[in-house]
């Protein structure tokens, strides 16, 4: 039986028994000292395991909550999710890296270090998750999350270019003013991954209350026509498929010619 064929009652039920099941673990692992290796609790382990997205979930929310209510853990708590991030099955490291983005929405410094060995990770659930909670520490913390944008956001590897890319989304939806600057430095990429994936950015920045304009007056500054045009066709076509967008697809293509630098010059 599945999390959500449970009712609200036997689910809510279910959840504080995870989370008392991984503070016992935890807890047993605080006696273990600096020279000792950390092996995996098998409770956590199974739950990290499970097939079920909804049971991971609350393992490591429940892991993110534990690490903010008990300090006394917090070095055995990271020491604990960087095996599971060495750990053979991807979703025992997936939800390795959605705990750490718990805990970076607090303390992002501290899972710099492991998000860049997540960033590389062979497989493509665990890379998706590292861009998951990228989002989630940049909409509660991003200055600190920025730091790590800044520090990858050029390089050498395009995929990890993309991801980052990505990972900034969620912020720019409310706050488009924080990470445009970011979009304009990629804006002569070459990588058509990475490409794609600025133009569906700035798509997504678009269509909240006061967003639109400030896409707009930022795209006025850039030099790629090119990437400008295709962005504009992409927040059109956002607009389209978003029924809770501010503006109908018509009125945000007419904001656009009327208020887009290339497209007046035109005229």
């Amino acid at each position: 039986m599945g999390f959500y064929d449970l009712s609200k009652t036997e689910r809510k039920k279910l959840v504080n028994e995870i989370e008392g099941n991984i503070l016992k673990e935890v807890l047993d692992l605080g006696s273990i000292t600096e020279n000792n290796d950390i092996i995996i609790p098998e409770t956590i382990w199974n739950y990290s395991l499970d097939n079920d997205t909804y049971i991971r979930k609350n393992t490591y929310l429940a892991i993110g909550r534990i690490y903010s209510a008990y300090n006394e853990f917090d070095r055995v708590i990271l020491r604990l999710l960087d095996v599971m991030l060495e750990d053979k099955n991807e979703k025992v490291r997936q939800t390795s890296v959605y705990a750490l983005g718990e805990i970076g929405k607090k303390d992002a410094e501290i899972v710099f270090k492991p998000f860049e060995k997540a960033l590389l990770d062979k497989h493509h659930s665990v890379r998706n998750a590292m861009i998951g909670a990228l989002k989630q520490m940049g909409l509660k913390n991003p200055v600190s999350t920025f730091v790590f944008v800044k520090k990858h956001l050029h390089d050498d590897d395009p995929k990890i270019r993309r991801e980052i890319t990505h990972g900034i989304e969620l912020r720019g939806r409310t706050h488009p003013e924080e990470v445009l600057p970011f979009l304009k430095e990629l804006q002569n990429e070459k990588v058509k991954t990475v490409r794609d994936m600025i133009i569906h950015v700035i798509g997504q920045i678009s269509y909240k209350k006061g967003c639109l304009e400030i896409v707009v007056e930022n795209l006025n500054s850039w030099t790629n026509r090119e990437l400008v045009i295709e962005a504009s066709e992409e927040i059109v076509k956002v607009h389209t498929g978003y029924k809770f967008a501010t503006r109908t697809p018509e009125e945000a293509n007419e904001y656009i010619k009327k208020h887009l630098t290339l497209f007046i010059d035109e005229k």
